[in-house]
């Protein structure tokens, strides 16, 4: 701690996406537990930040946890709107280096092939294959969900497992398309499994 100050990462509940980094004192630290939302010392100000108060990009918090020196807090919260002052979802938009990598993370990528498909529905690209589908309509998508979730089923009973993994990701596609067909998204399937537990 410094001056009294410690760090705080703040992170999306759902996804971990680092939103910013901002400094807490005991009384803020204190005002964010009583109120439930992310309060912070601003020392440019030298005064507590209800972050939001101005806003309304309130940070409702979800879980604070201490590193293993107990000098730095992490913040779980749900964001409503930027957290940003910029009015970027992050503070953290500006690439300062990169090394190529392929994204594993089944959230993030589920996710964004999602919000492809979603734009392919709203802004149609000619020769779009996710087009063709929402242009055929239900029948067509539920016939092709159909025939993925055969395919897996054969390819489960094969041991080549590549093959699997095809028609598993095959499968995953054409139930995307299907949930943007029937307006449903990934935070309504999530909230469905976790009821489930």
């Amino acid at each position: 701690m410094d001056n009294g100050l410690i760090p705080v990462v703040v992170q999306d509940y759902r996804t971990n996406e680092v939103l910013m980094v901002a400094y807490m004192n005991e009384e803020s630290y204190g005002k964010t537990i009583e109120c439930g939302k992310m309060t912070y010392y601003s020392r440019s100000r030298q005064e507590l930040w209800l972050k939001g108060d101005t806003s309304g990009h309130y940070q409702y918090v979800k879980k604070l946890m201490l590193d293993c020196d107990n000098d730095t807090i992490l913040a779980k919260v749900r964001q409503v709107g930027a957290a940003c002052h910029t009015g970027s979802r992050s503070c953290f938009f500006k690439e300062l280096a990169q090394k190529e990598y392929i994204e594993t993370n089944p959230l993030t990528v589920l996710l964004e092939d999602y919000k492809i498909i979603m734009d392919r529905k709203v802004n149609p690209k000619e020769g779009s294959y996710t087009n063709y589908l929402f242009d055929k309509g239900i029948d067509k998508i539920l016939k092709k969900c159909g025939e993925e979730a055969t395919e897996i089923v054969i390819a489960a009973k094969n041991p080549d497992s590549e093959e699997l993994k095809y028609e598993i990701a095959d499968f995953l596609y054409h139930m995307m398309v299907l949930m943007a067909e029937c307006d449903i998204d990934w935070s309504d399937i999530t909230k469905e499994l976790v009821n489930r537990r």
